[in-house]
């Protein structure tokens, strides 16, 4: 009997993209909520059910994962690359959650420059994720890694500057509000470069 293998299976590029831009449209929601505080209970639900897309996708990878012999490149990284994307929308849920629940007040210009520069970083990461597909297009990858490893540095630098200010304020309650909130912008921005480093590992792996 001739046995038949599956062929690699495109379906995950398709499902990594998807990925990809949900975490960017959950990213450009957050944007909107610090600059429309007065809608924060809408868009927070919005994000909320991004989120719950996003899941459904990371299920779905998961599974395919399982079910698949040959794969565009190790499980390891697909396992990686699929949570890190899942993580960076989980922190911007967590975000608007917090605002919205803690009735944190009206976001401070930090704050909304620190959401600018995760909705920078999501963007990029669409583009180093979708490169995925075509390795002829290594160097171009590699740029967009070097782009959001740029881009977490900034988010760090805004970060200390809005601890440094949040702190300086005469309310303790409200500055461990916000800084619980910006925990969590931080921490998406530090999980795009996360994405970024996985990224840069399968392209050396494979060219």
């Amino acid at each position: 009997m001739k046995l038949k293998f599956a062929p690699k299976e495109e379906r995950f590029f398709e499902l990594f993209d998807n990925a990809a831009k949900n975490v960017a449209k959950g990213a450009d929601l957050l944007v909107d909520l610090v600059k429309n505080h007065d809608r924060a209970e809408e868009l927070s639900n919005e994000i909320e059910q991004v989120e719950h897309e996003g899941d459904i996708t990371t299920h779905e990878i998961a599974d395919r994962l399982n079910r698949t012999f040959i794969t565009p490149f190790d499980h390891e990284d697909i396992h990686d690359l699929a949570g890190r994307l899942d993580d960076i929308l989980d922190n911007i849920e967590a975000t608007a959650d917090r605002m919205y629940l803690y009735e944190a007040g009206e976001p401070s210009p930090e704050m909304v420059n620190l959401a600018e520069v995760l909705a920078d970083a999501t963007k990029v990461v669409v583009r180093a994720v979708h490169g995925l597909k075509d390795m002829k297009s290594a160097r171009r990858i590699l740029d967009y890694c070097i782009e959001i490893h740029r881009l977490e540095n900034i988010g760090d630098e805004q970060s200390r500057r809005a601890l440094a200010k949040l702190f300086k304020g005469p309310d303790a309650l409200h500055a461990l509000k916000w800084k619980e909130i910006y925990d969590h912008v931080e921490e998406a921005i530090d999980l795009c470069e996360d994405v970024a480093s996985i990224v840069e590992s399968i392209v050396v792996k494979h060219t």
